[in-house]
């Protein structure tokens, strides 16, 4: 496995990122909480971007993969200013983000803050204001009170170690949610969801495209994909939307 380049951020965090060249504009997989940019999505992305010719980056959050930090440590607000400053310090001119699940919500975040850095959006399984409303809104009352008493809680997870949410994470969350007030994409978006999602509901997906303002929006339901979306048809619907948003965007 080829080492990551890493960029030293001033507030002392150290980003891993595997960048290769070409055309622009470029494509930046952001991915989603606590996975890596070695998944199958990323890695897929990388080598179509290589054959298309066409510039592609891949990072790790910090308390991610191989990027400095404790997961645990983090939250959305640390993981958005990650993924800002390496598209601002190594990525020429506008770029297409390509969003999953958190990633989703970080790209609107920056659709905010950089919009001039961004030629569109392909969102997969975006998951905005997870943290608030699904994480938070689905707690038990005990699990809300040992979140505030004990400043993190324990959940399940089908991926591995359960998640250690914290009492920083939702708190942080709630500065930076994007469904309550006014989201605008003035460059084109394509939003991807599979119907058999267990962790992202298809009404979020829903909700997203309700609420956003832009004038080349389109929302792709797949019956039967999960959250990974990562099965060839999927993968190969994620290289289509790319290409659909760099056509009209140019």
């Amino acid at each position: 496995m080829r080492e990551p380049s890493y960029l030293d951020c001033g507030n002392g965090r150290r980003i891993a990122y595997h960048q290769t060249a070409g055309k622009t504009p470029g494509v930046v997989f952001l991915g989603g909480f606590k996975s890596d940019m070695e998944g199958t999505k990323a890695i897929w992305l990388q080598d179509w971007a290589k054959a298309q010719g066409r510039a592609f980056l891949r990072l790790d959050y910090s308390g991610h993969g191989q990027s400095s930090g404790v997961f645990e440590e983090g939250c959305i607000s640390e993981w958005a200013e990650d993924a800002r400053a390496v598209i601002e310090a190594c990525c020429e001119g506008p770029q297409v983000l390509v969003g999953s699940s958190m990633g989703g919500w970080i790209s609107a975040i920056l659709a905010r803050e950089i919009p001039q850095k961004i030629a569109g959006i392909v969102g997969i399984a975006a998951a905005p204001d997870f943290t608030e409303d699904s994480m938070w809104g689905n707690f038990s009352t005990a699990q809300r009170a040992e979140l505030i008493g004990e400043g993190r809680v324990a959940l399940p997870s089908e991926y591995g170690e359960p998640y250690i949410i914290t009492r920083r994470l939702i708190e942080d969350g709630r500065e930076h949610l994007v469904l309550r007030d006014p989201l605008d994409f003035p460059f084109p978006v394509r939003l991807l969801q599979g119907t058999a999602d267990a962790d992202v509901d298809l009404s979020v997906a829903l909700r997203l495209l309700d609420h956003a303002t832009g004038d080349d929006i389109r929302l792709t339901l797949v019956k039967g994909a999960d959250h990974r979306f990562s099965t060839p048809e999927c993968l190969t619907l994620i290289g289509e939307s790319v290409e659909q948003v760099i056509a009209a965007a140019s």
